[in-house]
């Protein structure tokens, strides 16, 4: 396989005061058009307000940053109002209409990412605005809207004409929007940083995955998702989607390795990825990536509701259930050196700690003098010894 699997950061398609879109490009990333998968982001800035739209594709959407309201209209459903803050994850199936609204100082971030085999661009998104410059209202003729809506003249020109930003606009701080409803978030969103731990190993890290049992809507998107967190110098153990499903991940905090091997045995890439990143590894490649000192975490989805992965390391990896015959005629290596490989990473389950330090204790030269000065204290005590005997 020869495509660029390197990670690559978001450029900004539009955006004003009211804040800015952003999209990673097919061109830059092409694995984006090879597996359709489409991923940007929106960033609205205090009283910013992304105009109603709905999509090509199905996606999940993932709060980065900030709290605010949306609004997701279902087809043939009331409005759902809810509140939004990082760590949310919402499934946006077919034909769902959105909003956003940032009434907070702090800037409102909000990734997505999704499936565009249905969509008009292999590997973009395509947004259909129902308002606005580029809104619906603008392409049909006045009579068009009179007759469907029906209203006279007038409506129909401040209808069309009235809202002349594209996208996303700021919008005056006294204009009044929909409070959220605490029940109409139920089954619209999970905080995937609150969520119980679907596995969670100590001073390594843990994950929690984003399904159809903790939220029904991704089985109608059609993606799974999962947010990941290693701390600090801990190490993912090497595995692999075993479903056929394809891995979009996004690095949402800190910095580490990353290495991804291919058909052949061929390292593919190896880079260090950092926040802001998006890579996409290639269905049944093996990845693995080490935080650095000061941790990493990503938030990634798989083309399948309910994935599977397969590990290659630690307590549930799969050499652990070949039999040892098996392995060590598969490695052409000794019984000795095969109960040794088995023999390891018995505790740990897909997240391994920090090595433990072998570096000389920085004290050490200390306690080396310490024992030659007991030395000499003892071939002093004994002359001393000595010398009394004669001198009685």
């Amino acid at each position: 396989m020869g495509l660029d699997l390197s990670p690559k950061l978001a450029k900004k398609v539009y955006g004003d005061d009211g804040g800015s879109y952003y999209a990673w490009c097919p061109n830059e990333l092409p694995m984006l058009r090879e597996g359709n998968i489409g991923a940007a982001k929106l960033a609205l800035e205090k009283n910013g307000f992304a105009l109603p739209r709905y999509s090509d594709s199905s996606m999940v959407a993932y709060v980065l940053q900030g709290g605010g309201v949306a609004g997701i209209i279902l087809p043939e459903s009331e409005e759902k109002v809810i509140a939004i803050k990082k760590g949310d994850a919402i499934a946006l199936p077919f034909g769902v209409i959105t909003w956003w609204y940032n009434k907070e100082d702090t800037e409102l971030v909000v990734l997505y990412m999704g499936d565009t085999s249905k969509g008009h661009k292999p590997g973009q998104f395509t947004d259909f605005f129902l308002t606005g410059f580029n809104g619906i209202f603008t392409g049909f003729t006045t009579d068009f809207v009179k007759r469907a809506w029906d209203v006279d003249d007038d409506i129909v020109k401040a209808l069309i004409g009235n809202q002349k930003g594209k996208g996303i606009v700021k919008l005056d701080a006294n204009v009044k929007m929909p409070e959220p409803k605490p029940d109409h978030r139920k089954g619209m969103a999970l905080n995937c940083e609150e969520a119980p731990l679907d596995t969670d190993i100590k001073n390594a890290g843990n994950v929690v995955l984003l399904n159809t049992q903790n939220l029904p809507l991704v089985g109608q998107v059609g993606l799974g998702a999962d947010l990941v967190r290693l701390e600090g110098n801990a190490m993912c153990s090497p595995g692999f989607s075993c479903d056929s499903a394809l891995q979009v991940t996004y690095i949402v905090k800190g910095s580490g390795r990353l290495q991804v091997v291919g058909v052949d045995g061929k390292r593919v890439l190896e880079t260090i990825v950092k926040a802001g990143n998006l890579l996409i590894v290639p269905r049944f490649f093996v990845v693995s990536k080490i935080a650095d000192p000061g941790g990493l975490s990503w938030f990634s989805i798989i083309t399948t509701p309910n994935p599977m992965f397969t590990h290659l390391a630690g307590s549930i990896g799969a050499w652990k259930a070949i039999s040892p015959e098996v392995l060590q005629a598969a490695f052409k290596v000794t019984a000795e050196t095969e109960k040794l490989f088995r023999s390891k990473r018995t505790n740990d389950a897909i997240f391994f700690p920090p090595p433990k330090a072998k570096l000389k204790h920085p004290f050490s030269y200390l306690l080396v003098s310490l024992n030659t000065l007991e030395l000499l204290l003892v071939i002093i005590s004994l002359n001393y010894s000595i010398l009394l005997l004669f001198l009685y």
